[in-house]
C-alpha cells in the first residue's frame, strides 16, 4: 500500500453561484441580503436560501443554489454533467480564474444577469489551516495527489493546496468526481507522500 501523509474528510461541492452585491441586486432586488441556511465547513461560508436559474445555449439548469458571502467576482461552479445540460464548454480553474471561460445567463425574481465569463469547473483542492501546512511540509499551491479507497478507488491528482489561517481541513471535489469513486459527504481519503505517488503513477502508466 502507499504511505500516507494524513487523512481529510470530503466536502462534495454541488452546482452553485457566487455573487458580486450588484449582481445580488439586480437579480433580487436593490438592498437584498442573502438568507443563511447552513453554515459550510469552511468559515465564513454558508449556503442560502436563495436560488437562481441558469440559462445556457443549449439548456437551462434550475434552483441553483448561491454560497455566501458576498464575493468581489461573479462565478458559476458546475460539474462536467451539468455543463453538457447547459451548452457550455466550461474549463477546470482555481477558483477567480475566469480568463477565457464561457458565461451564462442567471435568472432571478427581480431580474437577469448576463454574465460573459465566469462559468468553470472546479479544480479539486484540499483547505488545509496555516498549522496543518507546517505540520505536513504543504504550502499553498503546492499540488498533491489524494487516494480513495473502496470498491471503485482511485487517485486524484492535479490537486491544489489552499493554506490560510482560516480554514479547516477538507478536500473539496465536484458531484461527478464523488460519484465516479462513489464518496459521500464526510468519507475520508488519503493525501500520499509523492515519491510513492510518483511510483505508483509510473507503475500505472
Amino acid at each position: 500500500m502507499p504511505k500516507i501523509l494524513f487523512e481529510v474528510p470530503i466536502g462534495v461541492s454541488g452546482r452553485h453561484v457566487h455573487l458580486t452585491r450588484e449582481h445580488l441586486y439586480t437579480l433580487f432586488g436593490s438592498g437584498y441580503e442573502l438568507t443563511k441556511v447552513k453554515e459550510l465547513m469552511q468559515p465564513g461560508q454558508f449556503a442560502a436560501r436563495e436560488t437562481v436559474t441558469l440559462v445556457g445555449p443549449k439548456g437551462v439548469l434550475e434552483k441553483v443554489r448561491i454560497i455566501g458571502p458576498i464575493r468581489s467576482y461573479s462565478q458559476v461552479e458546475l460539474s462536467r454533467t451539468d455543463c453538457f445540460k447547459l451548452g457550455v464548454t466550461a474549463p477546470v480553474r482555481d477558483s477567480g480564474d475566469h480568463e477565457g471561460s464561457p458565461g451564462c445567463v442567471l435568472v432571478g425574481p427581480a431580474g437577469v444577469v448576463t454574465l460573459d465569463r465566469g462559468v468553470i469547473i472546479a479544480l479539486r483542492h484540499i483547505h488545509l489551516h496555516t498549522s496543518d501546512g507546517k505540520r505536513y511540509g504543504l504550502k499553498d499551491k503546492d499540488i498533491v495527489n489524494v487516494l480513495a479507497g473502496g470498491e471503485r478507488g482511485l487517485i486524484f491528482t492535479n490537486v491544489l493546496v489552499r493554506v490560510n489561517p482560516n480554514n479547516r481541513l477538507e478536500f473539496h471535489i465536484d458531484t461527478d468526481e464523488a460519484n465516479a469513486c462513489l464518496l459521500n459527504n464526510g468519507d475520508c481519503v488519503q493525501v500520499l507522500v509523492p515519491a510513492v505517488v510518483d511510483k505508483v503513477m509510473s507503475l500505472a502508466g
